[in-house]
């Protein structure tokens, strides 16, 4: 192998294989016949080709890479995603002067040579030759644009992108031969018209129209004389000429530009003196790319559009093909995200949850009978700085959510209760419910082989308080949240019953997974789960029984006007509409007079659940009208934080409940976006109030039961419970209290 000699540059026999490469190179291109195979100029060598006739006759041109554009469902824009930003426009759309600028800087005698300039060829050709290395190139113009081509093909794979500009032979004669292909099918000023669409003008702007936008925040078609020159001198190397790092530098550029223009007869001297004498002068625009820049709280609804995207096989077979058809872009994407209700959700955020508080919320509202998402916000925005975050807490982790989502707590009961009447049970069922028992010693499974309590260290569990003594009918119970009926039921009925509802309600644990086959996960709400989980499974409640898949996506049109396939919800029956008026009844009742009186709209009906965790690491509050769903998570997305003695929103709190915190937050957010609709009655069944006991006030009526008694515990609240301590006028509504070993993972903190 030959070498440089010390102090020198190539031998003399370099420089010649150099000079006659070159020369059979252009010599072969202009013939249009085969190179060699191989040779002394070791023209098949790796990253060559074999033959000029065995390359595909035809330049494969993929779309440009365009921004695409995320709508509400009223057509208001809620951000602009791209790989790469730019937007295509005609030639006419492109001022003259940028067109003269463009050609005279990077190919002067475009207009009179073919594919190949011959004198471009032979002139750095010799420079090359005699300098040892590749100090000048000879690409037209036509060739230029067919690298880019090469360039946009590669998309973001590093790989491809450093072989589609690789220094070698091969990739030479590809790009000749394309490029006599492209100027015998396209003609100048197409080749031109796409040249200044393709090629990068740092900044992150391709094409001229992105870059005009970026540097001078106006259209390609107003681009003065000194601007069209200071652009068309960035081609060359965007880093070293942008202005906006080094004015000097772009400035002496642009000069070089104008000269040269000058030298085509584009211009008189004293235009470009003139021209010259102007300094940079600069109106920049600041890329506006992706979620982060959505309008009032999105980001996350935003991000969940991408990922809904890019895992729907509707929009590719592969994960490949999607996230090929997201990068190119081009699309407007008009959303179910309703701007009201949006609008609703984020300020009831703000108003009651502080972003920098140590704790989060999360809320997502979905449409009944559509499975239509028109909110989702949370506390934390959606970044990278401080009390920011990129996951988004209302989503499962497969859609960019946390791990596991976040234990619901009491907001599950109505689950079971579901399952119990579809399976038979009155809604009048009692059970004895006494203050505190043991899980049952045996609960059947759905495999037949049931779940056994362990005789030696037994599962137990609490209601909220002491004087929560049964019997209870189910009406008080859910009312009033009565952790040891539902466990009761539970040991009743069987936990199959229970899976079999929450699957066809789509009730899944935050990592995508099925609940377990525990009493806790199927009674307490002891597992993860996301708001847009919760908030779809209610919906059902309130469509009388049907369930439909969440859907974020209405339509998609591509840039020529054409539609492409959107996912569609699919709703099923999940109960009769017998057993989801009952649980609209039952839940009317939680709001009236239990545990989530605070939630309670005053001008329709509504139902809800409250639902607090162990150690008071979550609070959910879910609910809805006829026509609206929504659920509300507050809590540490780590799982560290205890909400007893603590300030949210400004606002402090001895302790936290499932009605206290997140159920303002709900009323507030489907206040406003309910606003100036209306929503009709719920189908109810008539429940009968249960027993009664002495001295009692009849349920579903605020009264003070134990107000007299002296003892400091009989009303204390335990960890995990649902209401606030008893307080003068007011009754005790018991919560849930889940054992601190049956929720995995919370002494170590949840992952987010």
């Amino acid at each position: 192998m030959a070498k440089k000699r010390s102090g020198a540059g190539l031998t003399g026999t370099q420089q010649a294989a150099k000079f006659l490469g070159v020369s059979v190179l252009a010599g072969a291109v202009l013939a249009g016949i085969a190179l060699p195979a191989a040779g002394a100029l070791g023209l098949a060598a790796k990253g060559t080709v074999d033959g000029f006739a065995e390359i595909p006759a035809n330049l494969k041109t993929p779309p440009l890479s365009q921004r695409t554009t995320i709508l509400d469902n009223k057509g208001g824009t809620i951000a602009q995603v791209y790989s790469r930003d730019r937007t295509v426009v005609p030639l006419a759309d492109i001022s003259p002067y940028m067109q003269k600028a463009i050609v005279a800087i990077e190919d002067s005698r475009f207009y009179e040579h073919g594919a190949i300039d011959l004198k471009g060829v032979l002139r750095a050709m010799n420079k090359n030759a005699t300098s040892g290395g590749v100090a000048q190139g000879a690409s037209t113009l036509t060739q230029q644009y067919v690298k880019n081509v090469f360039v946009e093909e590669a998309g973001d794979d590093p790989d491809k992108v450093a072989e589609a500009t690789q220094q070698t032979i091969g990739r030479k004669v590809k790009e000749l031969k394309y490029a006599i292909q492209v100027e015998q099918e396209l003609g100048k000023k197409k080749i031109l018209e796409n040249y200044l669409n393709i090629t990068f003008f740092g900044q992150q702007a391709y094409g001229v129209e992105a870059a005009a936008q970026r540097y001078f925040s106006k259209p390609a078609k107003d681009l003065t004389l000194d601007e069209s020159a200071m652009l068309a001198g960035i081609v060359q190397s965007p880093s070293r000429y942008d202005p906006v790092n080094d004015a000097q530098e772009a400035k002496k550029r642009r000069n070089t530009v104008l000269q040269r223009m000058v030298d085509m007869k584009d211009i008189s001297q004293a235009e470009a003196d003139q021209a010259k004498e102007a300094p940079i002068k600069l109106d920049v625009s600041k890329p506006k790319n992706g979620c982060i820049t959505a309008v009032d709280g999105a980001g996350f609804f935003c991000d969940y559009v991408r990922e809904v995207f890019l895992s729907d096989p509707v929009f590719g077979k592969t994960k490949e093909e999607r996230a090929k058809l997201w990068n190119r872009g081009g699309l407007t994407v008009q959303t179910t995200l309703d701007p009201q209700a949006q609008k609703s959700t984020q300020e009831s955020i703000k108003n009651h949850v502080y972003q920098k508080d140590s704790v989060a919320t999360a809320v997502t509202l979905v449409q009944p009978g559509s499975g239509k998402v028109l909110a989702m916000g949370q506390s934390k925005p959606y970044g990278f700085g401080d009390n920011e975050t990129q996951i988004n807490f209302s989503v499962n982790r497969q859609m960019g959510g946390s791990n596991y989502g976040f234990p619901v707590g009491s907001t599950f009961k109505p689950f079971l209760a579901a399952a119990a009447i579809e399976g038979g049970k009155p809604p009048t069922q009692q059970y004895p419910s006494p203050y505190d028992m043991d899980y049952p010693a045996t609960v059947q499974t759905c495999s037949g082989k049931p779940w056994v309590n362990d005789p030696k260290n037994p599962a137990h569990l609490e209601n909220e308080n002491e004087n929560e003594v049964g019997p209870f009918a189910l009406k008080d119970a859910m009312a009033k949240s009565v952790n040891t009926y539902f466990v009761q039921m539970l040991g009743d009925i069987g936990m199959c019953p229970v899976s079999q509802m929450t699957d066809k309600l789509h009730v899944f644990q935050g990592n995508g997974e099925k609940l377990p086959m525990v009493p806790s996960a199927l009674t307490l709400g002891s597992t993860g789960m996301s708001p847009l989980t919760m908030a779809s499974a209610y919906a059902a409640f309130a469509n009388r029984g049907t369930y439909c898949t969440p859907i974020a996506i209405e339509s998609i049109k591509k840039g020529d006007g054409s539609s492409l396939p959107v996912p569609k919800t699919s709703c099923s029956q999940a109960m009769s509409q017998n057993t989801a008026d009952s649980i609209n009844t039952l839940l009317r009742g939680v709001i009236d007079s239990g545990t989530g009186q605070e939630a309670g709209l005053k001008d329709r009906d509504n139902a809800g659940k409250t639902g607090t965790t162990d150690a008071r690491k979550n609070a959910w509050f879910v609910g809805y009208t006829s026509n609206l769903s929504a659920a509300v998570w507050v809590g540490s997305p780590s799982q560290r934080v205890e909400m007893n003695n603590i300030t949210i929103g400004g606002q402090f709190q001895e302790q936290v409940y499932g009605g206290q915190v997140p159920g303002p937050i709900w009323r507030d957010a489907m206040t406003g976006a309910l606003q100036g609709q209306t929503s009709a009655p719920f189908t109810t069944v008539n429940i009968p109030d249960g027993p009664q006991k002495p001295g009692a006030p009849a349920t579903g009526t605020p009264g003070t039961p134990g107000n007299n008694d002296k003892s400091k515990n009989k009303h204390k609240p335990k960890p995990g419970g649902d209401n606030k301590p008893p307080a003068p006028g007011g009754s005790p509504f018991p919560g849930i209290s889940i054992p601190p070993d049956l929720i995995g993972g919370n002494d170590g903190g949840w992952p987010q």
